[in-house]
């Protein structure tokens, strides 16, 4: 495995990490609640219509309003990180094959 390649596992970990609460924050899932007329709002509606009007525990929508209330658990950080870094690998590895 190369440097680059080693670069971009990292990068795409600590990228994925990081920017994982700021795309929950942007879809809706906030501290405070979900957003009003967010991606989230409209994940809540959906799910409570097929639920006869309330969200499932344990259902997406119910998971990502907890990571935005609260944080997102170190092992989801560590599969958030895993699926970076593979992808950040993927990108290197296409990428000297093109060049």
């Amino acid at each position: 495995m190369g440097l680059l390649t080693i670069a971009a596992v990292a990068a795409g970990a600590g990228g994925a990490v990081a920017a994982a609460p700021l795309f929950l924050g942007l879809a809706g899932f906030t501290a405070t609640g979900i957003a009003a007329s967010s991606l989230a709002a409209s994940m809540m509606s959906t799910a409570a219509v097929a639920n006869g009007g309330g969200v499932a525990a344990g259902s997406l929508v119910a998971l990502l309003q907890a990571a935005g209330a609260a944080g997102i658990p170190v092992a989801a950080q560590a599969a958030i990180g895993a699926v970076g870094g593979t992808v950040g690998g993927a990108v290197a590895t296409a990428a000297a094959i093109l060049i």
